[in-house]
């Protein structure tokens, strides 16, 4: 591939690239294509170094975020990101925790500021393909919900933009991965056990192969060491991870270019 094209991927909190699109990531990095990954929180509501959650005595959240820093860089360098932009706004908590309602978090600032800032690393590096997540921030985050948001308006302004994508496990899947997960004898984080996060069939049309490449997305999520709700996903098997996490299936939010649906590669219709 010519090294004019360029992937964004914008993402809520340091994992989050290594869970929804590190396959994606190392793939089109390791064939000359420009990624940048834009991170708009800091993690600063995840597990501290020392395994303290938030409520424990002791969280401390700028150790936490000091900690995520380093860990999101280590990740990044593994699946071959040239550029890394942190926005650094506080992590806003899953839904309903009270910390929802700081002023300060990141599901709180002006729409249009998160926007602009996004918007500005799309004017700098004018990537073709975005990927972030749905509407719904897959499986309702409002970090998540609200990087949507901001990223979308992004790219409403931001002409090189020619498609856009959303991670999506298929419905008739998801049932088969976590049947396949508890059989092998993993206790699965709460947030996969959520009954809503998969898509319809029909919506999941964009399928890449990242299977040349699963090992390095296993080596990122390894790489977010102090989130150990991650642990059960990180000491998976070789074998049923790469079954699991080989390929990377996406919604197509939106196409510039015409291409017709299916497709296995998110630059069809670019090059």
């Amino acid at each position: 591939m010519p090294r004019n094209l360029c992937l964004l991927c914008v993402h809520a909190h340091p994992d989050d690239e290594a869970l929804f699109s590190a396959g994606v990531m190392a793939k089109y990095a390791h064939e000359g294509v420009r990624s940048i990954l834009i991170t708009c929180t800091d993690g600063s509501l995840g597990y501290a170094p020392d395994g303290t959650a938030v409520g424990d005595e002791g969280h401390d959240r700028a150790v936490v975020a000091a900690a995520r820093r380093e860990e999101l860089a280590e990740s990044a360098r593994l699946l071959g990101v040239d550029r890394l932009v942190m926005l650094g706004y506080p992590d806003s908590g899953m839904q309903g925790w009270p910390q929802n309602e700081l002023p300060d978090a990141f599901v709180n600032q002006p729409l249009h500021d998160v926007a602009v800032r996004i918007a500005a690393v799309m004017a700098e590096e004018r990537p073709q393909v975005v990927v972030t997540y749905d509407k719904n921030g897959f499986y309702g985050h409002p970090d998540h919900i609200f990087c949507h948001e901001a990223t979308m308006a992004a790219v409403r302004s931001s002409k090189p933009v020619r498609k856009v994508y959303y991670p999506a496990i298929p419905e008739s899947l998801l049932a088969g991965f976590l049947d396949l997960a508890r059989a092998s004898g993993m206790e699965l984080p709460e947030w996969l056990e959520a009954p809503d996060w998969g898509s319809p069939d029909e919506l999941v049309a964009t399928e890449v192969d990242c299977t040349e490449w699963v090992r390095l997305k296993h080596a990122a999520l390894a790489a977010h060491g102090t989130q150990v709700d991650n642990a059960h996903l990180v000491g998976m098997p070789d074998e049923l991870f790469d079954a699991v996490f080989g390929v990377e299936r996406f919604i197509r939010g939106l196409d510039r270019t015409g291409t017709a649906l299916p497709e296995g590669d998110l630059f069809e219709g670019v090059r």
